[in-house]
This record gives structure tokens, C-alpha cells and sequence, in this order.
């Protein structure tokens, strides 16, 4: 997928690019994608949208575009269930279109005068027609992170999470924090366990609305809990053997249910059993 930033930038080309017959629309019910009878996200021809559009990029050389439609309200978490069945290169568009999609139906006002905004730079921007402020689609960063001990992993459980769910813990990086102070502070408060030695191993986009998670791994000296009540409902020490057995088994472990496959969770828990053998 080429973004193509200097076509945003310019009215013409995207008028000449949504003028082309190969150009196509990426179809959307609100937040959540629309698939084909091949199971992959539709993309339809241009024509008939009304509004505005979004400028995704070059797909293979053919402009994608998504609608902008007005949304009365947004449901925080549709399309996740859809999100399983989608290849990690649709994966990533639907999450892209999403993410933007919502940010448009959140952002029609300015936050620094309460003007309206407009659509700019392809859908990449939106001004504000009152002071001239720019606004940008945000991305909130989040570290995530499995915490060990001796050979354990250190698990929480949120109310909402599906029975007998565990995953690892999580929180928003603040102003101001480092990536490896917000690990520190959010095992603290959730779990009241000091961590020491924090890495970071990977990231991912999670568009709901528009987080960036941060993966992570960090070590504890000690097991004692505090769990914050308010923020998760349980948290426990899984040995490696259970861990392993919740991510051969999935749904079927007879101890805990591991995240989903597309969260970033279960790439972690599958990375330390390959590398903690």
C-alpha cells in the first residue's frame, strides 16, 4: 500500500485519481467492513458515494478511497469480530479505514474555538473554517506487557473480558512518561508489583478508536499482589506449562482462555514460550 502524502497535499491528483476507472471504494458498514463472497474486504467502484471521502492510497496502483459517512454514534467495537477472519494485509487497511472513519465522525468541531471543520489533505487533516486550526487523526499510545517472575507470567482479567479470559496488562503512555516509566507505573497501580529491566518487543495498531500498542516485557522480584479492583477483576501467576497449554488449546484450555490470535497478547505470550524454553 503506497500512502502517496504528496497526493493528499493536492486537490487535482486526487480528483484525477477518483476520476480513474480502476479507483474503488472500500465498503464499510459504519465501522465494520463489508467482505466479499471470498471473504476479503470489498472494494467497489467509484461512484455514488455522496459526502466525503478519505484517500486510503495506492493499492497495486489503483486508488482506494474510503467514505466518510455522518455517524449519529459509534459502536466502540465493531468490525473486531470480523477482524479474525481478515488477512494481516487487509488486517491493516480495515484498521487504517477504521480508525480514520471514526476520527472524522468525532472531529467536526474545533477543539480550539468550536468551529466547524473541513475535510483537508485528502482526509488526512481537517481545518477549522472559524480560526484556521489544523487538526490531525490522533494516535493514543498504549504499552502493553507481560511481567515475569521465576518462570511466570503475571495475567489480569478485566469484568468484560469473555470467562476465564487472561491477558497481559495495559494502559496509556501519559504526557510526559517515557515508554518503560508508563510499563513501571501501570503494573504498580493495576498490580502493585515493582518491575525492573523493561524491553520492548513489538507494536500494533488497534483501531478502537486509534491505539498504537506498544509491546513489552519487564521482570518482577516479587509475586505479592494488590490488585486496583477498579481496574481489572483478577490477576494471577501462570506457570510456563500454562501458558503453553492456553495457547495450544485456545478456547478448549481447561485453565485459561488466551487473547485472541489478532491482538498483540498472543504474539507475546507465543514469542516468551519460544524464547523461554
Amino acid at each position: 500500500m503506497d500512502r502517496d502524502d504528496h497526493a493528499r497535499a493536492s486537490p487535482e491528483a486526487l480528483a484525477r485519481y477518483a476520476a480513474r476507472s480502476d479507483a474503488r471504494v472500500l465498503a464499510m458498514d459504519g465501522l465494520a467492513p463489508l467482505l466479499g463472497a471470498d471473504g476479503r474486504l470489498r472494494r467497489d467502484p467509484m461512484g455514488g458515494e455522496g459526502g466525503d471521502l478519505a484517500f486510503l492510497g495506492l493499492e497495486n496502483g489503483a486508488p482506494l478511497f474510503v467514505a466518510l459517512p455522518d455517524l449519529a454514534e459509534q459502536d466502540r467495537w465493531a468490525g473486531r469480530q470480523a477482524m479474525g477472519h481478515l488477512s494481516p494485509a487487509e488486517l491493516a487497511l480495515f484498521g487504517g479505514a477504521r480508525a480514520l472513519v471514526d476520527w472524522h465522525a468525532r472531529h467536526g468541531f474545533c477543539a480550539n474555538c468550536g468551529g466547524a471543520t473541513r475535510l483537508a489533505k485528502g482526509g488526512w487533516e481537517r481545518d477549522c473554517e472559524r480560526c484556521g486550526a489544523m487538526h490531525f487523526p490522533r494516535t493514543d499510545p498504549v504499552a502493553i506487557m507481560l511481567v515475569e517472575q521465576d518462570g511466570a507470567l503475571l495475567l489480569g482479567r478485566q469484568e468484560r473480558f469473555p470467562p476465564r479470559s487472561y491477558s497481559a496488562l495495559a494502559g496509556f503512555v501519559e504526557p510526559g512518561e517515557s515508554l518503560e516509566e508508563a510499563v513501571a507505573r501501570e503494573v504498580m497501580e493495576e498490580a502493585g508489583i515493582a518491575v525492573r529491566d523493561v524491553s520492548y518487543v513489538a507494536s500494533q495498531p488497534w483501531p478502537f478508536p486509534s491505539q498504537l500498542m506498544l509491546g513489552c516485557h519487564a521482570l518482577a522480584d516479587s509475586r505479592e499482589l494488590t490488585i486496583d479492583t477498579t481496574e481489572l477483576e483478577d490477576a494471577r501467576w501462570f506457570t510456563r506449562a500454562e501458558v503453553a497449554e492456553a495457547v495450544e488449546r485456545g478456547q478448549d484450555a481447561t485453565g485459561f482462555v488466551p487473547p485472541p490470535r489478532i491482538a498483540i497478547a498472543h504474539s507475546l505470550l507465543r514469542r516468551w514460550l519460544e524464547t523461554h524454553s
